[in-house]
């Protein structure tokens, strides 16, 4: 069963077994608005809690996404180099951004649940 956490800077995290999912938030995407380029980390990249791991640009801004919990980088989204728009189009499914494994089950433990983070953002 997965278990998906949130983090203060609007990544989400999805845990299923011993491999994670990262991407950004709906509120982040919709924050951005149009994404025009992502930059992914390269495969078996370490990093770190709150390390930066990858940069999304939209007409608005550009943006680092830092990795919700420390792991090593297994697999980079393919599809987002020629379709950055799936992020706005479905930022927490089919846009996501990085896979990590050996995901350090202590950050991931440390960060928000969904119901934390729907108040949170209400908060913003």
């Amino acid at each position: 069963m997965s278990e998906v956490r949130y983090t203060d800077q609007h990544e989400w995290i999805r845990l299923d077994g011993d491999e994670a999912t990262v991407g950004i938030t709906k509120y982040a995407a919709e924050s951005l608005g149009d994404v025009v380029f992502v930059e992914l980390p390269p495969l078996a990249k370490t990093v770190t809690a709150g390390g930066e791991a990858a940069v999304v640009e939209s007409v608005k801004a550009a943006s680092d996404i830092y990795s919700p919990a420390g792991g090593t980088v297994s697999a980079a989204n393919p599809d987002l180099e020629a379709a950055p728009s799936k992020v706005n189009e479905d930022p927490e499914g089919a846009g996501w951004f990085f896979k990590l494994k050996s995901v350090n089950t202590d950050d991931f433990a440390k960060l928000m649940d969904a119901a934390a983070y729907a108040k949170f953002v209400e908060s913003l």
